[in-house]
């Protein structure tokens, strides 16, 4: 019987990955997760009493509470999605994003190889896979993609924490002979995503009749890949990956950043026009297009430019491919949003949707 450990199952693609394999496997799953502001069991509902799913608070940092983990679990696998992961939080305290996800990386891997080791029958079919971003490749030109072999360059604190927990991971498998397997994701929407991001944020501020703040110019361009497309790329990694090997995973979806929020306008005018709006009729802006709520305010420091990603080497070696268009996807995630008010209520109290990330 599988059973895997998922750090930050209670996060936005950790929760996601967590209803992904129960569905999909006959795994026992354990989340242990800190319930940081972006972690909610608010996003584990759905799951919290499935035979096959269990709950543990905890720190990835505390190599004791990992250490009790691994005993009492016994798990053929870690997933480790938890990880400070917002660019502008980065920018305001970066020290958090040093602590989490490179300290908390590093203290996984100390339990997990240590425990490899003095459980040989284990040795062959455990597996540490280690979810990681795009953005430690750094920025794109107007052409090429990231691929596997391209050099690490990250710009923000929080692109460079992830990039130091990559090397580790990858120095566990030569140094030590820990199975591990890295993925690297483009940018993820869908269901459960806290609303410090793009779209989420978009959304909901575009409901509530609040300004749309564009950073910059609005034509910084990201490559997006629904959250269920990237967790069935993930299982495949965990189940068929080569240790000692990244693959990246990512949706063949570039749109720039303004193109983005146009878009979610255009949905939203249709599944719930200004008109019919409660929040726009009760406020004294004449909105007749949520477009009209667009504004462009001081653009990110060291905002990278454009991220795209190569996913041949997942879909040529493990036969993953993206079920999800951007068009129909995003469609389903304002859908999502506009029925799951209670949802975005819950978690959003840690969280006023203010500006975040300007150098002081």
């Amino acid at each position: 019987m599988d059973r895997w450990i998922v750090t930050g199952g209670a996060g936005f693609i950790g929760s996601n990955f967590v209803r992904h394999i129960l569905d999909h496997t006959r795994a026992e799953v354990l989340v242990f997760d800190k319930l940081t502001y972006a972690g909610s069991l608010e996003s584990l509902k759905a799951v919290e009493d499935h035979a096959s799913y269990r709950f543990v608070q905890g720190d990835i940092t505390d190599r004791e509470a990992v250490r009790e983990l691994f005993a009492d679990f016994r798990p053929t696998a870690i997933i480790n999605f938890a990880a400070e992961s917002h660019v502008d939080r980065s920018i305001d305290g970066p020290g958090e994003f040093v602590n989490t996800n490179i300290v908390g990386t590093f203290e996984l891997l100390e339990v997990a190889r240590h425990w490899v080791a003095e459980e040989p029958d284990q040795r062959s079919d455990f597996c540490f896979l280690h979810v990681s971003t795009d953005e430690v490749y750094g920025s794109l030109g107007d052409d090429g993609l990231f691929e596997e072999e391209t050099p690490y360059a990250p710009n923000s604190p929080y692109a460079a924490s992830k990039a130091a927990a990559d090397h580790l991971v990858r120095a566990y498998f030569h140094t030590y002979g820990l199975h591990t397997v890295i993925t690297n994701c483009s940018n993820n929407y869908g269901p459960l995503q806290f609303p410090e991001k793009l779209i989420p944020l978009m959304i909901l501020n575009a409901i509530e009749g609040r300004d749309l703040p564009i950073y910059g110019d609005g034509k910084n361009v990201r490559d997006w890949l629904y959250v269920d497309d990237h967790c069935s790329g993930i299982l495949l990694a965990l189940k068929n990956g080569r240790g000692g090997e990244k693959y990246n995973i990512g949706g063949h979806n570039e749109r720039t950043n303004v193109e983005v929020v146009d878009r979610i306008c255009e949905i939203l005018q249709e599944e719930l026009p200004p008109s019919e709006n409660p929040n726009l009729a009760a406020s004294d802006r004449a909105v007749e297009h949520y477009k009209d709520l667009k504004v462009f305010v001081t653009d990110r420091p060291g905002h990278d430019r454009r991220y795209a990603i190569d996913s041949s080497k997942i879909s040529s070696e493990l036969g993953w491919k993206a079920e999800h268009h951007f068009e129909s996807g995003l469609r389903e995630t304002v859908r999502w949003y506009l029925a799951n008010r209670d949802w975005c209520g819950a978690v959003s109290d840690r969280y006023g949707r203010q500006r975040l990330g300007l150098k002081s």
